[in-house]
């Protein structure tokens, strides 16, 4: 059955720390192509996250150790999608990410989640890919990014793992990945850029669905991914891009009336395409096993 549990009400984060090869090979200031990015820099950024979510939501913290030989493992949003009991171990597209889903496999297998994996037909043999940063679940369906990570095969295995929910496709316009140019900030709000690609996904969003949501526009594209939680205090928190990396996007997000919003910088990760969603997974259990 569906998960009639409040949207966005969790209880664990797991992440996956930052490795020493974060990014490159060698050096405190990393190359990855013309990026150039901050070790020491990324890991106290990712340290402030995994406080937000321990300390000021009350999330149990569930911290995978980094691996240096899994240098992207920090994405963890990328390897699984889990909603309600049920966790869907992804397949991501890049060959030497699949081996990230282990750690991650055993993880959610101890908090008594209900492992599905991405395997047999629509595994090797039939190349579906999917990852979780193409994935937006609004609490009442699922829309599927396809991009250059994510495919077709893919988001029918996710809708043949939950059969509840209505799962849509959508191209991705303007942006890498689906959740770069959209995402929840509550039950029925859904945040998202405005630019021409975000506006266009948009707009095939709504012709899909029979719900309505109300829209947040935010200025800046980085600023469009946040993460909304339900906390086990029951109140509402907001994290985002603080105002050193989305100026524009501030007083956007404080139309969000009586919400906790927690400024969370992310500038070292999105340098690699990443967002704030990209570094944790959310689990809601009703008991603790950690």
């Amino acid at each position: 059955m569906a998960n009639m549990c409040p949207y966005g009400r969790f209880t664990h984060a797991v992440v996956r720390g930052i490795p020493e090869n974060f990014g490159s090979a060698a050096g405190d200031a990393r190359k990855n192509g013309e990026v150039s990015v901050d070790l020491a820099k990324a890991q106290r950024q990712f340290g402030c996250l995994t406080g937000a979510l321990r300390q000021k939501v009350g999330l149990q913290l569930i911290e995978i150790p980094p691996d240096t030989e899994l240098p992207e493992s920090w994405r963890i949003e990328d390897v699984a999608i889990i909603q309600g009991d049920t966790a869907l171990i992804t397949r991501p597209f890049k060959h030497q990410r699949r081996s990230e889903v282990d750690a991650v496999r055993r993880v959610v297998s101890e908090l008594s989640l209900n492992v599905v994996e991405m395997g047999g037909e629509h595994g090797e043999s039939g190349g579906a890919t999917l990852e979780g940063s193409d994935v937006l679940f609004t609490g009442k369906e699922f829309f599927v990014g396809l991009s250059s990570h994510t495919n077709r095969g893919g988001a029918e295995v996710l809708a043949d793992t939950f059969r509840d929910f209505a799962v849509s496709t959508v191209p991705v316009c303007g942006g890498a990945r689906l959740k770069h140019i959209c995402s929840m900030g509550g039950a029925d709000t859904i945040i998202i850029s405005s630019s021409d690609g975000a506006k266009k996904t948009l707009r095939m969003m709504e012709q899909l669905t029979d719900h309505h949501y109300e829209v947040l526009t935010i200025p800046e594209e980085s600023g469009a991914n946040c993460i909304y939680i339900k906390g086990p205090s029951k109140r509402d928190f907001l994290l985002h891009r603080p105002a050193d990396e989305c100026p524009d996007s501030i007083s956007a997000f404080q139309k969000l009336q009586d919400y906790t919003l927690l400024p969370t910088a992310c500038s070292e990760a999105s340098k690699l395409g990443a967002s704030l969603s990209s570094l944790c997974l959310l689990v809601n259990r009703k008991h603790t096993y950690f």
